[in-house]
Formats: C-alpha cells, structure tokens, sequence
C-alpha cells in the first residue's frame, strides 16, 4: 500500500438511515452539522442515509418501497394522464 494517502481524521460519527430510522456507530471523515447523543450518553456527528443495509431490499429480502425525496410523487405527477 502507498504510504501517507489514507486521511487521519477519522472520528466517531453516528449514521441514520432516514427511510427506517436505525442508527449505527461508526468512524468516518464526513462533515457533519448535526449531532445526536448515542446510547452510551455521548454525542456525536450525525451522518443521514438514505438507505443502508436495514432498508435495502437486497439484504432484507423484501420488495420495499423507499420513497425519501418525493420521486415516486414526481414520476406520477410527470406520467399521469391528462383529463
């Protein structure tokens, strides 16, 4: 491996997966503005998800439908028929 190109600022940082709400504790680099106080009564960075493996129909095994930015309204609205 090359030396000296890996950053080292890595810190405790709490990611969220918005569709489901789960949250997991992790080391990252990624900015954040937001904070949230885990459950060992710390707080760290939050980092927000769209998706991650607990809403992910690949490692749920469920067909779900994650719609977290309004584009299933859009795609709709965009292809509907006019009257």
């Amino acid at each position: 491996m090359k030396k000296d190109i890996h950053p080292k600022n890595y810190r405790k940082v709490v990611f969220r997966d918005m569709s489901n709400g789960h949250m997991f504790l992790s080391k990252s680099t990624a900015a954040s503005k937001e904070n949230v106080q885990w459950e060992d009564g710390n707080e760290y960075p939050v980092i927000k998800l769209e998706i991650s493996n607990t809403s992910h129909p690949f490692y749920t095994g469920k067909n779900m439908l994650v719609d977290t930015a309004g584009r299933i309204d859009k795609f709709k609205k965009r292809y509907e028929k006019k009257k």
